[in-house]
């Protein structure tokens, strides 16, 4: 990456947004998961339960909260840094971040309150209901959130006004189920769901491994993995779901995802392990499973999956397309106000505006894309493809990860059923080891998805390069520096409030409900215990 302006402020969003999916997906998981034991809860009247929903959701409070200091500042930066890109895509990409704020944030934060300060406040199922409706919340965020990051990979429902310069909703509904959003959304969220199972193991197992809190972990072990082992295997099916995905709408990153340079005979194999070369334009040492992308990519074994040689020869010819599309606007605007597009402008435009965005490729290299060389529309089409080596490591430590969480959750699920979690202590040490490691594959997923897309800010229809603002370099460099510190020192404070708080562990709870184990009948007075 090049620290020009356009390299750091692609620097800058990369480095907010990987430190804010570090909490993002904590708090989608441990929402649930305070779901399903109060509900437990409400269900036994069993003190333990309680106790275990106020632990938890201590920790998930911690991590709502930094998670929301940091998630402001990502969507600040569509007017510092990227304001170009707010003023193309604005009418499409504000709709949904909007009703993101005013239904899921809001129900979200308004039921946070209530759920740590209603506890002696409220019944035990009005309680209950307003802690699903804080999940309800949570989960509701990131499906309008990732309504409009799908939107920016697949671009339906909109279209560009050529008098105006902007993209405007066409089909809202096409938005709305866009099959991208679909599978991001039940990925994304299934992949939070593993972060939150994981780190409730692993806690639970150090509470194990110190003869502390007996009783809690072993339940929270044996929700976590269970709802872990089922979260984690929705992971690895979803995510064959978002390679389907990207091969219709993202050739590109699948192919560089896969390091394939050349189109191979259908079924494409799976390149297990190599090292990809960009500047020799091939993969060293490449070890191929036969069969197995051709059948995620495409569902079936007759469809070609194209290599990145052949998509560039194709974004020459879309480039060239784009340069009719850019000639039609450019005398669409030298139009005077008020004068109508004439029949036959309006004809070319729509003819060729589906290519337009690649001509606008062309804009680093020569200020009019219609005088561009055949040098330039070469180097234009080159620069569709993105950064194999960190996308192809990426997407297979992401895979291999995915995994070995199905295995780890599977292990402590037979144990939890056997009643045997704290057989093994070495089993709780991995447990307790592996903790990080959701959140390396998470944050490996996102570089996949976004570094993915390069270089468009919007896939097909507006490069990166073109997206950015009109600022200095050293402005960019300078609010980088500052967004790094502050966040590393919210992650060292995120850190040692969670740290804290699990040494602490639960307090004890002085709720009316039955305490564990201990029938009814135990806490009436002894001339009452007969007649029940």
């Amino acid at each position: 990456m090049d620290l020009d302006i356009v390299g750091l402020s692609r620097l800058q969003f990369a480095m907010t947004a990987l430190y804010h999916f570090l909490f993002v997906p904590l708090t989608l998981g441990l929402s649930i998961l305070l779901a399903i034991m109060e509900t437990v809860y409400v269900m036994t009247g069993r003190t333990i339960w309680r106790q275990m929903t106020k632990f938890w959701g201590t920790l998930f409070g911690i991590n709502f909260a930094l998670g929301v200091s940091t998630g402001i500042v990502m969507e600040f930066q569509f007017g510092m840094n990227w304001s170009y890109y707010s003023h193309y895509v604005g009418d499409v990409f504000g709709a949904p971040l909007a009703i993101e704020g005013l239904m899921a944030f809001f129900l979200e934060a308004t039921f946070v309150g209530m759920f740590f300060f209603g506890w002696e406040r409220m019944s035990k199922v009005a309680h209950c209901v307003v802690t699903w409706l804080v999940a309800l919340g949570t989960n509701f965020s990131a499906l309008w959130i990732l309504i409009a990051n799908a939107w920016m990979q697949n671009p339906v429902g909109a279209k560009l006004n050529p008098q105006t310069l902007r993209m405007e909703v066409d089909s809202f509904y096409d938005v709305l189920l866009n099959p991208v959003a679909q599978a991001k959304f039940v990925h994304t969220v299934s992949a939070g769901y593993t972060v939150a199972a994981l780190f409730v193991l692993g806690v639970s197992a150090w509470y194990l491994l110190k003869g502390r809190h007996a009783e809690l972990a072993r339940r929270s072990m044996a929700v976590a993995a269970s709802f872990g082992l089922a979260a984690s295997l929705s992971v690895v099916v979803l995510g064959d779901e978002s390679g389907y995905a990207a091969n219709e709408h993202q050739k590109m990153k699948l192919s560089a995802i896969e390091a394939m340079w050349d189109t191979e005979p259908a079924p494409a194999a799976f390149t297990a392990f190599g090292f990809p070369d960009q500047e020799a334009r091939t993969t060293h040492y490449a070890v191929h499973i036969p069969w197995v992308m051709g059948l995620i990519g495409t569902r079936s074994l007759t469809t070609e999956i194209p290599g990145i040689l052949e998509l560039v020869e194709g974004a020459k010819e879309r480039i060239r397309e784009g340069q009719q599309a850019y000639d039609a606007l450019q005398k669409i605007r030298a139009l005077e106000a008020g004068v109508p597009i004439p029949a036959e402008l309006a004809q070319a435009f729509d003819a060729h505006s589906r290519s337009l965005g690649y001509a606008l490729l062309l804009k680093p290299y020569v200020d009019d894309p219609r005088q561009a060389t055949p040098e330039h529309i070469t180097q234009a089409a080159w620069d569709t493809v993105p950064q194999v080596a960190p996308l192809f490591w990426s997407f297979r430590v992401m895979v291999g990860l995915g995994f070995y969480f199905i295995v780890l959750t599977a292990v402590f699920f037979w144990l939890s059923a056997k009643r045997r979690l704290d057989a093994h202590p070495w089993l709780l040490k991995l447990a307790v080891w592996s903790i990080p490691l959701p959140w390396i594959a998470a944050e490996c997923g996102w570089i996949v998805a976004e570094l993915g897309r390069q270089p468009w800010a919007v896939e097909g229809v507006l490069p990166t390069a073109v997206a950015v603002s009109e600022l200095s370099a050293s402005t960019v460099l300078f609010t980088l520096l500052g967004f790094v510190a502050i966040y590393t020192v919210l992650i060292v404070v995120e850190m040692k409030l969670m740290l804290q708080a699990i040494r602490k562990g639960p307090n004890a709870d002085t709720g009316t409900a039955n305490t564990e184990d201990t029938p009814p009948s135990a806490h009436l007075p002894v001339a009452h215990q007969g007649q029940h």
